[in-house]
């Protein structure tokens, strides 16, 4: 028999489901999986209920439902005062992955190079390479995974077609500063290329700094596709409802590659994200507030038994520096060590890399219920 795709068969297991089922294996806290256990706005999911009922549950739209186009629209009028057509600027996906994939499938030709930085979603670098691109890495280390100008010189060149910038990023926490991402956009002009903003965690900030989206900056505006995500937004992240916001010549090629993908997302949560994208302020300030809480609560347990907690700005993770432990391993060792012994279950951060990887920094979820939060600190205590 032929051999299957190259890119895709050769993966191996990811090293989240390695530790999930260690952690199965060891009846662990799962602070490893990057999602909440709570239930999210009961008023959105009412809405999904009765828009299942009494609503279309046929095809809706290939470019998604009036209402969710028209939602997202002024939602970013109104956090980042962005002027986009909903008819034609505006597509619903299913999950921002899927985003990110029509949009690497619709716009890159083989050979083209994609700008990446890590540590990275692990998505990133599998479909790159399945969509014919060549990755170009910006790596990125602690404890401020700070960057420079001297990085991007080197990342970019005249074969440059885009860059996948992850702002907030997953998984070190950072929110990119207006510092850095005018650089970013400077040489996105500079080289003719295009930027594909996974803005996913764009709610989830902390300590009064704003996120800026790299479509805001002066010369951007035709340049961004900027992908948002209600599982996030709304603690729903099985729903996997994304949007695009982009100019008509970008988003167009990318409705195609979406078209043969997925086509289409379900209806009544197509509703449910319009009904929670109209929500007042208050509850997209509270969702940052419960979090920077969770993130806070988090930190001061570790703290307290003498991990190492580098700064949190964003996201539902907290990373922990190991290089000042006793612990004679690299982070792997270490997430597959507190997994057995203490049964509490983390992410090693070297997994985020696709190539010179940092070796002694683990991540941890802070997106539970206190409870959870708490029983992983306990059990912890004694074995770090």
């Amino acid at each position: 028999m032929k051999p299957a795709n190259s890119v895709l068969s050769g993966l191996g297991t990811t090293v989240f489901e390695v530790m999930s089922r260690l952690a199965m294996q060891h009846d662990a806290v799962n602070l490893g999986q990057g999602f909440p256990d709570g239930r999210g706005p009961e008023d959105v999911l009412a809405k999904a209920a009765e828009a299942v009922m009494d609503g279309w549950n046929q095809y809706p739209p290939m470019l998604g439902l009036p209402e969710l186009r028209k939602a997202v629209a002024d939602h970013d009028r109104r956090f980042y005062g962005i002027e986009a057509d909903w008819q034609t600027e505006v597509m619903v996906t299913t999950g921002a992955t899927e985003a990110l994939a029509a949009c690497l499938l619709g716009l890159i030709e083989p050979g083209d190079e994609i700008v990446l930085f890590q540590p990275m979603y692990d998505a990133y670098a599998p479909m790159v390479r399945r969509a014919g691109g060549v990755p170009r890495y910006v790596t990125l280390t602690p404890p401020n995974w700070r960057l420079t100008e001297e990085m991007l010189a080197e990342a970019f060149s005249p074969r440059t077609k885009a860059v996948l910038l992850n702002n907030p990023l997953n998984p070190a926490a950072k929110l990119f500063s207006e510092a850095e991402l005018r650089l970013v956009a400077d040489y996105v002009q500079r080289f003719d290329a295009v930027a594909i903003c996974d803005e996913v965690y764009e709610h989830i900030v902390f300590d009064g700094v704003a996120h800026i989206p790299l479509m805001t900056l002066p010369g951007m505006r035709e340049r961004c596709l900027k992908i948002g995500s209600a599982g996030k937004t709304f603690s729903l992240t099985g729903w996997k409802v994304g949007y695009i916001t982009a100019a008509q010549e970008l988003l167009g090629p990318v409705a195609k590659a979406h078209q043969f993908l997925v086509f289409t997302t379900a209806p009544n949560l197509q509703s449910a994200v319009a009904f929670g994208l109209a929500k007042d302020a208050a509850y997209f300030d509270g969702l940052a507030a419960e979090m920077q809480a969770k993130r806070d609560r988090l930190t001061v347990g570790l703290t307290s038994i003498g991990l190492a907690v580098l700064p949190c700005e964003g996201t539902y993770f907290v990373n922990v520096d190991l290089s000042g432990t006793r612990f004679a391993g690299d982070d792997e060792g270490f997430c597959r060590y507190i997994t057995e012994t203490a049964g509490v279950a983390a992410i090693p951060v070297s997994a985020f890399y696709d190539a010179d990887p940092v070796r002694d920094v683990a991540r941890f979820c802070f997106s539970k219920q206190d409870a959870v939060l708490d029983e992983a600190v306990r059990r912890l205590k004694g074995h770090v």
